[in-house]
């Protein structure tokens, strides 16, 4: 099936100039483009003209879930008939095992997996498998950590019809190797029941289930049901049952693992007797012994990916399998917002490698554990083919590896404008902060200021608030989500001014903010290039009212560079919105859920940030949150009843929300083993 776009829209402003342009590189082979477009500019609006065009399987890489989450939406609405899917990170929360040699911790893994995030994982692979053209994968970094080989996979698929011949045992056997689970109560995913003649299989990955009728030794009928209330609702002539785990492998690949495994604990545990590590050598004999009875027994234990090579059929120190392995070959990478994406994929290798040197130092684990990785950059490089990198402001690597190949999109189809930027002087620059953002809180939109250093962030902000003016600091000293609860009480209005030393960590998208702030813009280094101070600019370039100042006593070459790469912009937006006579309108942009509030919306579907602001503050004074309020008896029902809401969240893919019921969760577990400690 070839890839349909379904969108209200057609290409407008430079979107088709872009799209004809990367469709002709990749036509030609080209092996890396870079696509570099304004924040507003419609770049994945381009992206999905160019995948119905190319009609090739596409990966799109993103930086984080939440991201990943919107524009799995967003291809799900542009390509409805097709298959798009999602591969992130299946853990709502996850604790790696780990050892600390200088406090003699271990730390076990602990974990909490979204089931339904799970399934989506098992529906990318099972579509990848099917052979399947028309698919579009929105993945994060998790699509270069080790799963499953590829043809294991495949081999271990079942293939059913009416008529074949099997036997109801072998079945049985076939769907354990796959590792499914007999029950005879609970009916989950990834689970088979048998009922006399009859087994019902629910299908891991998916939210049906297939009914195998058998007639002695060959399947007399296959039906499609309802998993849970058993409804038939139609009869199959054929039907496929994929493995219900990424880590899967045959029977004849178990047992030559576990050879492998003893041969490598005797060899492991003889080198750590010679090195005088008794006590190591032991604990690693004790575990090892151990998983291996289980995957004997089972055919899977906890922590199975840490022997994933023996497996694999893999040598020491070669690469994993990853979720890239499952494309074909000639399929298309897009790294959106790859001056982030890119530096994020290369340092996934260290930090894993640094973990685990201290368990298999310790004996807590074998060398083999470091062959369940994510890809080094090069393997990972090697591996992905034709690529598009996305971005408003490419980094040194996407614009080197396009070799000049760099496709511009600057032209907003909302006719925005980039903000224009104004340079202060330095002296006085506090009383012409009030000053100017006056005007901007009268509007009730918000300002961004961006300090040079942390201290200078908090000061400012103490500062501000004597002059009651009200404003909050965030830098990165402040937990991760705190950081996400204070950007949605920015945007619903708690508070006016926001500073901070490197806003652009936090990926703010923001249309309410139409002042952005740069103190000490002439002071260069590492967040006053002229890359940072484009991004920090066009902060304010999703607003009508967009405006940025500078306050320097020079122009430096980076301001300069980034005064002429923004006039430049202005100057073509401006042009194209005379020629079409195009109004400049104001985006505007839904707020989360975070808060479990729906905003009030005015008739013209704007939402009432002032209103919504007072509604938050009342909501904050109330108790919600201080713990040791709660009644000891209701702790385990509000752990409970947060575990839900979590896991509600996570399922419609509101991550800020999700992490946020499980952080207030984690705490109040926390206060329960205290309570529990006293008693």
């Amino acid at each position: 099936m070839n890839f349909k776009l379904v969108s209200p829209y057609s290409p407008t402003g430079d979107q088709p100039e872009a799209i004809e342009s990367i469709n002709k590189y990749l036509n030609e082979s080209v092996g890396h483009i870079t696509l570099q477009g304004v924040t507003g500019s419609g770049k994945t609006y381009t992206v999905a003209n160019v995948i119905e065009k190319q009609n090739r399987p596409t990966l799109i890489l993103s930086h984080n879930k939440t991201l990943a989450a919107q524009l799995y939406n967003e291809f799900k609405a542009f390509f409805p008939e097709n298959a798009v899917h999602y591969f992130v990170s299946y853990y709502d929360y996850y604790q790696p095992e780990a050892y600390l040699p200088t406090t003699n911790t271990y730390i076990e893994k602990d974990l909490s997996i979204n089931d339904e995030i799970e399934k989506m994982r098992l529906a990318t692979s099972s579509a990848l498998l099917s052979g399947r053209r028309d698919i579009i994968v929105i993945a994060t970094v998790s699509c270069i950590y080790g799963i499953g080989n590829p043809e294991d996979f495949k081999e271990t698929t079942l293939n059913l019809s009416v008529g074949q011949k099997i036997s109801k045992t072998k079945l049985m056997m076939d769907l354990s190797t796959a590792l499914y689970i007999r029950t005879e109560v609970d009916f989950g995913s990834g689970m088979f029941k048998v009922n006399g003649d009859t087994i019902d299989v629910y299908i891991a990955g998916s939210d049906n289930g297939i009914r195998i009728r058998f007639f002695g030794h060959e399947i007399e009928g296959l039906y499609s049901i309802d998993p849970i209330s058993k409804t038939v609702y139609e009869s199959l002539e054929t039907a496929i049952i994929r493995p219900s785990k990424m880590f899967v492998t045959t029977r004849q690949r178990i047992k030559d693992s576990v050879r492998e495994i003893q041969d490598d604990l005797f060899e492991r545990y003889n080198e750590l007797m010679e090195q005088g590590k008794a006590e190591e050598a032991n604990r690693l004999k004790h575990r090892v012994e151990y998983d291996l009875e289980m995957i004997k027994e089972v055919g899977y234990c906890s922590g199975i990916e840490n022997y994933s090579r023996y497996f694999d059929g893999r040598k020491a120190g070669s690469r994993p399998f990853c979720l890239i392995d499952y494309f074909p070959k000639d399929f298309i990478t897009v790294v959106d917002e790859s001056h982030v994406s890119i530096p994020q994929i290369g340092a996934m290798y260290g930090g894993d490698k640094s973990r685990k040197t201290n368990l298999v130092d310790y004996g807590f684990r074998l060398p083999s554990a470091f062959d369940n990785r994510p890809l080094i950059f090069s393997e990972f490089e090697a591996l992905i083919g034709q690529s598009l990198y996305v971005s408003a402001t490419p980094a040194d690597y996407e614009l080197n590896k396009s070799e000049g190949l760099i496709v511009e999109q600057y032209i907003r189809p909302t006719g925005l404008i980039d903000p224009e930027i104004e340079i202060i002087p330095t002296e006085n620059q506090i009383d012409v902060i009030f000053e100017k953002i006056a005007p901007v809180i009268e509007r009730d939109e918000r300002i961004l200021i961006t300090t040079l250093t942390k201290r200078m962030a908090e000061e400012l902000s103490k500062y501000m608030e004597r002059a009651s003016v009200r404003c909050r600091y965030i830098h990165s000293d402040i937990d991760n989500m705190e950081r996400v609860k204070i950007l949605e009480e920015y945007r619903a209005g708690y508070f006016d001014v926001l500073i901070g030393v490197n806003l652009l960590r936090e990926g703010l998208d923001m249309p309410e903010v139409s002042l952005v702030m740069i103190m000490d813009a002439d002071k260069e280094g590492f967040l006053r290039t002229e890359r940072s101070m484009t991004q920090t600019a066009g902060r304010a370039a999703r607003n009508i009212n967009g405006h940025v100042i500078m306050f320097a006593d020079r122009i430096s070459r980076a301001m300069q560079m980034t005064i002429d790469s923004t006039t430049r912009r202005r100057e073509k937006q401006i042009r194209h919105n005379k020629l079409n006579n195009i109004e400049p309108r104001q985006i505007v942009k839904a707020l989360s859920q975070t808060f479990d509030q729906k905003p009030e919306e005015d008739t013209k579907g704007t939402v009432d940030y002032k209103e919504l602001g007072k509604l938050k503050k009342r909501m904050v004074a109330s108790p919600e949150g201080k713990y040791t309020a709660i009644p000891d008896n209701g702790i385990e029902d509000q752990i409970e009843q947060l575990k839900e809401e979590m896991t509600k969240a996570a399922k419609e893919l509101d991550f800020a929300l999700a992490t946020l019921k499980r952080d207030k969760m984690l705490e109040l577990q926390k206060h329960l083993k205290t309570l529990n400690g006293k008693k």
